[in-house]
């Protein structure tokens, strides 16, 4: 491992190497579990010298970190060309609640994709709010339109693409360009992508956030989340989080590595299953819109096809002449799908969704009940057989 040059990497091995050093690793594969609160000092002299830094791979207290936080932290760095440092969470909402606030302050407003999720919506509303912090929200589908939004006082803009629940996908390029030639920071949930898929510094956002929950760990056992940005807001951010005293446990962090090894195949057979799965759905009766950002008919298609390298394990479709009953029968007769929040594990998940009751700015247009299925890592054929078993219980509910 001594060639430190992530830039010469291909992806599917920046995500073997990455974080992986000699200086974190020993002589072992894998960085070991550094579990501990108090760093010890040779003497005064050595304790005062730590106050001068404050870098990853300088002990100081396990608030700070360890190896294990810290080679994580420099694995995800390196997967997103550009940028200057990442930061840990102990959530994917504490990653962008601390995001948010390391460019607000009161008196500024935040835009907001109108496809947000919903925690998102609620930090904003609720607690950005009482810091006297407005929100706005905005079509998501606005493109470089949102510089009509801008006011004196807009500071940042919290995108998310594909949108939450519905899917559509941004036209993240064009939106940081406005942003940028006004002087207002771009935020960026990328969970669904991460950067194997979209890369979002080098599309012009300025913090990039993920809910490592998600696929970075890839076995829904640990809460994590993470925020990556370039060198201008790169001491603002680690500053917030310190001072907010956000750290992971090292536990955590050895698990979120240990799941980073196989993203690039993990991510890529989401993607092979969900689009088998997607296409199959397309043509059921049962089935109305099928929203997938893979596929033509998902608001902001082509969006995704020019920018993004892959698509992953989540979407949505719209059941048919159903209600909301008829669709609880769909998803409590399946076997193979588990019901319950998160996603990009390696289980299957069903969830009942509603959009409507989370838009301000625009209309949600579905015409049925909305599910959307996380797709994991069985047999495709295996969940088709499965859903289309939930097919026959939604018919019995209508009937």
């Amino acid at each position: 491992m001594a060639d430190h040059d992530p830039g010469s990497k291909k992806p599917a091995t920046q995500v073997v190497t990455g974080g992986r050093r000699k200086i974190w690793t020993g002589a072992v594969v894998n960085p070991p579990v550094w579990r501990g609160s108090t760093h010890l000092y040779d003497d005064v002299a050595h304790l005062r010298e730590g106050l001068k830094s404050n870098d990853d791979g300088r002990f100081f207290y396990g608030r700070r970190g360890s190896p294990t936080q810290w080679s994580l932290a420099e694995a995800l760095t390196e997967m997103e060309p550009g940028a200057a440092g990442t930061m840990l969470y102990p959530s994917g909402v504490a990653a962008i609640s601390c995001a948010l606030l390391a460019v607000l302050q009161p008196g500024d407003e935040v835009l907001l994709t109108d496809s947000s999720y919903d925690p998102s919506r609620s930090f904003a509303d609720v607690f950005l709010k009482r810091m006297g912090i407005s929100a706005r929200y905005y079509d998501p589908l606005i493109g470089a339109d949102v510089a009509t939004l801008f006011g004196p006082n807009t500071k940042a803009i919290l995108m998310e693409s594909p949108g939450s629940l519905t899917f559509e996908v941004q036209d993240v390029p064009a939106i940081c360009r406005a942003a940028q030639a006004a002087g207002i920071v771009t935020l960026l949930d990328n969970t669904w992508a991460t950067s194997r898929f979209f890369p979002a510094l080098e599309h012009g956002v300025d913090i990039t956030i993920v809910a490592a929950t998600k696929y970075i760990v890839g076995h829904s056992d640990v809460m994590m989340g993470a925020v990556t940005t370039h060198d201008k807001y790169w001491t603002r951010l680690r500053r917030i989080a310190q001072q907010l005293g956000q750290v992971v446990s090292p536990d955590d962090a050895y698990l979120a590595a240990r799941g980073l090894r196989t993203l690039d195949v993990r991510l890529r057979q989401h993607e092979a299953s969900a689009l088998q799965i997607a296409r199959w759905l397309k043509q059921r009766p049962e089935v109305g819109l099928v929203l997938h950002p893979a596929l033509p008919d998902c608001p902001g298609h082509e969006i995704w096809k020019r920018d993004f390298k892959g698509a992953s394990g989540l979407f949505s479709f719209e059941l048919s002449d159903g209600d909301d009953q008829s669709r609880a029968a769909f998803i409590d007769a399946l076997t193979l799908f588990g019901i319950g929040y998160s996603w990009g594990g390696f289980e299957s998940l069903a969830l009942p969704v509603d959009p409507a009751k989370h838009r301000t700015a625009t209309q949600w247009a579905g015409t049925g009940p909305l599910v959307r299925l996380n797709i994991g890592l069985e047999d495709p054929d295996d969940l088709m057989a499965d859903i289309a078993k939930g097919f026959e219980h939604y018919q019995s509910a209508q009937s």
